[in-house]
């Protein structure tokens, strides 16, 4: 007998919830984690009692009542509701696209002036969009894009939009109501304390090593476990055996100010190309935060390369196929479990992440 049911490679949200299901159906579980704290992306660092998003802005929204009855069993959440703000050249629209943004933009005041405005800018194009340029202005018109799409889209993705996929945008949030708020969900908070207080309550009677590569120690660790949760990047595991699939990645610069508020909102986008960076977060306003001080971070897009921490999956057609292959190997694979954003190549928010790990969880504890 080994001395774990589980081995779970890495400490987000998808090892966490499934750890703690196995954990109620009795099973004995080890949690490593490359990094030197637990809760991978939705990691909160405590900087003069502001709760920092120290992998980018995370906020939880779901229609899922089963999922949303089950965060609240571990946290609070408060009643934030996303509504970020553009700022083009200093010029500053609602996001998402909604009768506020139109009316700032074109100066109309009804949603029929304001259908009128992009249908005649849209007529610029025809058939079905060929790309992320044609499909944005099929949606919103060419004033639109030119102002708060094109630079935005371009430095994240590090191309141009007409070198990029149509269907990146194709769920554009496109509204002719007055509503700023950025999700069609029912349910939407952030938790109260941050997101470790979720990670620590999933987490509680599981044996935890940070600061531990598992490849590096893969037999070690496959000795402890009868299964491993692998929920790092899927090629890796393979050592490359077909080549690298490809990322986006971040990087982030923080700073303390010695100021109350600093943009009056969490999260305000720069969408001019010649910004460097693609937003800037005021952390202390998704928790409703009165602290003398405020905390800052610009959000900078990098080309990912070996060695950087990988964020977006680039989910264009080569990257699918490379990464069809290696799904191919992991199906065959006896006794891993391939999970999460990086285990499946896939671009997860929050609360698919649990609904995935609940529902592997259903079907290995039986």
């Amino acid at each position: 007998m080994k001395p774990y049911d589980y081995v779970l490679v890495g400490s987000g949200l998808y090892s966490a919830v499934f750890a703690y299901l196995a954990k109620q159906k009795g099973k004995k579980c080890l949690v490593i984690e490359k990094r030197n704290h637990t809760g991978g992306n939705v990691y909160c660092e405590n900087i003069e009692g502001i709760h920092v998003h120290k992998y980018g802005a995370h906020i939880f929204h779901t229609s899922n009542k089963k999922v949303w009855e089950f965060v609240n069993s571990l946290a609070e959440f408060n009643r934030y509701t996303n509504s970020p703000v553009a700022n083009y050249k200093g010029e500053m629209y609602n996001m998402p696209f909604n009768m506020n943004t139109f009316s700032k933009m074109w100066g109309v005041c009804t949603p029929a002036q304001a259908r009128a405005k992009i249908e005649e800018q849209r007529s610029s194009v025809t058939g079905e969009p060929k790309n992320l340029e044609e499909q944005a202005i099929s949606l919103v018109g060419r004033d639109i894009y030119q102002k708060l799409i094109k630079g935005y889209t371009e430095k994240q993705w590090g191309r141009d939009c007409k070198d990029l996929p149509a269907f990146i945008i194709k769920r554009l949030p496109v509204r002719y109501t007055y509503d700023n708020n950025y999700f069609n969900d029912l349910y939407q908070g952030i938790p109260i304390g941050g997101y470790n207080v979720i990670i620590d309550k999933l987490l509680e009677g599981c044996d935890v090593e940070t600061g531990v590569d598992y490849l590096e120690n893969k037999d070690h660790y496959d000795s402890l476990g009868e299964k491993i949760v692998y929920t790092g990047p899927i090629d890796v595991y393979y050592n490359y055996r077909f080549g690298k699939l490809e990322y986006r990645s971040l990087r982030f610069e923080t700073e303390l100010l010695d100021q109350e508020n600093y943009q009056g909102v969490a999260v305000v986008n720069y969408t001019d190309r010649e910004t460097p960076y693609t937003r800037i977060i005021e952390h202390k306003h998704f928790e409703f935060g009165v602290q003398p001080k405020t905390v800052i971070t610009r959000e900078y897009p990098e080309t990912w390369s070996q060695g950087m921490e990988p964020y977006y999956p680039v989910n264009d057609e080569k990257n699918q196929e490379l990464y069809q292959r290696y799904a191919a190997l992991a199906e065959k694979e006896a006794g891993v479990i391939f999970g999460g954003r990086l285990g499946e190549y896939k671009y997860y928010d929050m609360d698919k992440v649990i609904e995935s790990a609940m529902k592997k969880a259903e079907e290995e504890l039986v």
